[in-house]
């Protein structure tokens, strides 16, 4: 697990490189070639977990000399590659296998790769470079150009640091009807993600550069005709267990972030039964709502497994102090109020673990949220008389957020405008009255996954939901601050649920074996009765929450920061609005997840648009970027002497 930087025809140095240091405090490699008539560049931060020697050392060339790749992950079926391959491989590291792979079969053998990844791969002899990011985007990958130059990184700090860029309102008001930014959205005008499952093929074969981006995920497999339960089950059992225990491969311990309920705890169970060693595992929880700590449920589950336990616990004054390094941490605003917890967690996890396995994923890929039940039971209820519910809720002063949306959910026929209701957080009039724009991006993102993935062809909607969640929802918002905060750690975070071999099982799965009207994760249940106790299996289910709800509705310093006079925030964003957001948070309606997403946004903000405080990450991005685009400027300093790479011995 890495950060990989590269350029074309834009100067990279170590200053530059150093940006994402936290990502490989271990070794660090930066090389320089001429392809055609562009200058390349690539950069890496290796934090060293598989193959310690210098054998896995990137930037990473192969023998001749051709083929280069700078890569971020791992991916756990890489030595079936090695199979009656002729290579003379210099170590076991991942990252030799698939440059090897991807030089002898192309880039299309990217499909065949069971893991988590992000990565640039340069192909001298066909003067290309590909951009390819893993299947549900676990992995993040940035990437800006201009008809002359590239720049990528697993972060946005490296890119904004070599070329300056303005908010987008578009994307603005995106943000803010989803809770995050699908790929390819950033909040800046001319910074893109690589979408997940997808390639970025740049052309460096004339003067000026060409890329496209194109898919090379395959569409959801088609649902089983027959399987009994007892089969489904024994399968997916052997699945599961197959998934933790290839994600054991390292070189270091593996711990858990665990929680109170059943996903992590199957982790940890199979983890353990798979270790030579006692598996650490890591709880947070808070000192103000009970209903959301989990360290008591947790430390039942750890004593049970035999797993060596750790825990920390938070209050509201952390959280103040905290939310600023956040946001500056995930780069990107969110509404999920549990990247609080996970940064209190990662800090946790770095005095004891480098690499830890976590239980995400397994509500997206089985139906463990009510808006997938929501889905079931419209079938039930015509859309005329959803919207007369709707109605009527409101005139009863109905308080339930996740409710109101679903009932408004429920009324729309569309598939893709429904999805778009039922994860909404502003809906589209709020955020009119908020910047002045309509959310327009928002179900055109979606619509773009419903046609790739052939969501049409699936039975029920609650399976056509899923299926843009597990590529959309769950890629740039969970997955994306885990990266981005356990990374900050210097931590990889591994994620069982998302194996391939295993996804691809769970979504040929008749719907309800998944989901029903009285549950989700119905088969996952049942198999886990078969192994944790039962203490474990029919415990309440909490979530990763944080009691921000309650902190919001007592406590007067949020209002005074949304409502500050002459910051960025409040020249973007109508304060008579989020003043109204407040009102109705205080009298009851939940609004934590629109407040939530108003102070990521406020102190986002504050950090790349105002001319005030600048965090230290900051003020070392302004440095930088009017240094280099005084460097862009000489071709002399663009078109340095390639460097040439030292073959593999």
């Amino acid at each position: 697990m890495c950060g990989i930087l590269g350029t074309l025809n834009i100067s990279l140095d170590q200053e530059i490189l150093d940006l994402i240091l936290h990502r490989g405090p271990d070794d660090a490699g930066t090389v320089r070639m001429i392809v055609g008539r562009h200058a390349v560049a690539l950069g890496h931060r290796r934090l060293s977990i598989l193959d310690f020697s210098p054998a896995g050392h990137q930037p990473m060339w192969s023998a001749g000399g051709q083929h280069a790749l700078v890569f971020n992950g791992e991916i756990y079926n890489h030595l079936d590659f090695r199979d009656g391959s002729q290579v003379r491989y210099r170590g076991h590291s991942d990252t030799e296998t698939i440059l090897y792979q991807l030089a002898r079969k192309g880039i299309s053998s990217v499909q065949q790769f069971n893991g988590i990844f992000a990565f640039g791969f340069l192909d001298a002899v066909n003067q290309k470079l590909f951009l390819a990011r893993d299947p549900f985007g676990v992995k993040p990958l940035y990437y800006w150009s201009d008809s002359r130059s590239l720049i990528f990184s697993s972060e946005l700090l490296p890119i904004r640091a070599l070329v300056d860029d303005s908010l987008d309102v578009d994307r603005l008001s995106e943000l803010l009807r989803l809770r995050y930014l699908p790929a390819p959205d950033t909040l800046f005008k001319t910074i893109r993600k690589v979408r997940p499952g997808h390639i970025v093929e740049v052309d460096l074969g004339e003067g000026d550069i060409w890329l496209r981006e194109y898919p090379y995920l395959a569409a959801a497999p088609d649902e089983m005709e027959s399987i009994t339960e007892a089969d489904a089950k024994e399968r997916y059992g052997f699945l599961l267990e197959q998934a933790i225990q290839r994600q054991l491969l390292s070189d270091v311990e593996v711990g858990i972030l665990l929680s109170g309920g059943v996903d992590s705890a199957l982790v940890a169970h199979f983890a353990q039964k798979h270790a030579a060693y006692r598996v650490k595992s890591f709880t947070v929880g808070f000192s103000e709502r009970a209903d959301a700590d989990e360290i008591a449920e947790a430390s039942e589950t750890a004593a049970l497994l035999g797993l060596e336990h750790h825990d920390v616990r938070i209050g509201f004054p952390q959280f103040l102090d905290v939310l600023p390094r956040i946001v500056a941490t995930v780069e990107e605003p969110l509404a999920s109020t549990s990247v609080v917890p996970m940064f209190y967690l990662s800090e946790l996890v770095s005095e004891h673990a480098k690499v830890v396995m976590s239980g995400q994923g397994a509500d997206e890929a089985l139906g463990g949220y009510r808006r997938y039940r929501m889905e079931l039971l419209r079938r039930f209820v015509p859309s005329g008389a959803a919207s007369l519910l709707r109605k009527g809720a409101g005139i009863a002063g109905m308080r339930s957020d996740w409710l109101l949306r679903g009932l408004e959910a429920m009324a729309e026929t569309d598939d893709v405008r429904r999805f778009e209701a039922a994860h909404g957080v502003f809906t589209a009039s709020q955020i009119q009255r908020l910047t002045g724009h309509e959310p327009a991006l928002a179900h055109e993102r979606i619509a773009y996954w419903f046609d790739l993935l052939q969501c049409a062809n699936q039975r029920t909607s609650a399976q056509r939901m899923m299926s843009t969640d597990l590529r959309m929802n769950l890629a740039d918002d969970l997955l994306l601050y885990t990266d981005k905060i356990t990374m900050r750690y210097s931590i990889e975070c591994r994620v069982p649920f998302l194996d391939m071999d295993l996804i691809r099982f769970t979504e040929s799965l008749p719907c309800h074996f998944r989901v029903g009207l009285g549950g989700g994760k119905r088969l996952h249940k049942r198999f886990a009765e078969s192994v944790l106790p039962a203490s474990i299996v029919r415990r309440k289910k909490k979530g990763f929450l944080s009691p921000t709800g309650n902190w919001f509705s007592t406590r007067n310093e949020v209002r005074e920061i949304l409502l500050e006079r002459g910051s960025p925030f409040s020249s973007w964003i109508d304060l008579a609005e989020v003043e109204r957001t407040l009102d109705e948070h205080a009298s009851g309606l939940n609004r934590e997840r629109h407040i939530f997403l108003l102070l990521g946004l406020h102190f986002w903000m504050k950090e790349w648009l105002g001319d005030g405080a600048r965090s230290k990450d900051a003020s070392q991005l302004v440095r930088l970027r009017t240094r280099n685009n005084a460097r862009r400027l000489s071709p002399k300093t663009i078109f340095q002497p390639a460097l040439q790479p030292e073959p593999a011995r």
